[in-house]
């Protein structure tokens, strides 16, 4: 009886809903998290752009870095001997290789160095990773 009386989107006596409300506020909810999902997407987003710009920018200042490492061991060299002849020429072929090599480049060498030598790579960046761990405590 009462049925027939009964609204759409009005409950009845016994608990029941047409579900109308329930329905619109499902789409609010499922319409603001899509809308903060799309913020953060954004922001992640926008990070790393900002990130590979300021890698890209420091580039050339470590590339000179290196160049300048590099000019002084040739220098001292000839009284250290052959070997810092060795580490100031590899110095400088990676100050080259910064240079001119962008970070998605160098991400991809990174990628194909730890496909080709999986151990030495896993004990690297575990030693890195104790180093930046020790310098981030240090830092506190």
């Amino acid at each position: 009886m009462d049925d027939y009386n009964k609204q759409p989107g009005q409950s009845s006596p016994y608990g029941e809903s047409t579900g109308t409300g329930a329905q619109a506020t499902a789409a609010r909810l499922k319409e603001q998290v899509s809308d903060k999902a799309s913020d953060i997407k954004e922001k992640v987003s926008d990070f790393g752009r900002k990130t590979v710009e300021k890698i890209d920018h420091s580039r050339q200042s470590a590339a000179d870095a290196l160049d300048q490492t590099a000019a002084s061991l040739h220098s001292g060299g000839d009284r250290l001997s052959g070997a810092a002849h060795s580490a100031a020429s590899s110095i400088q072929a990676t100050a080259e290789y910064v240079r001119h090599t962008d970070v998605q480049g160098m991400a991809a060498d990174v990628g194909e160095i730890v496909k080709r030598y999986p151990g030495p790579a896993l004990a690297a960046a575990a030693i890195l990773g104790f180093l930046v761990a020790r310098g981030l405590s240090s830092n506190d």
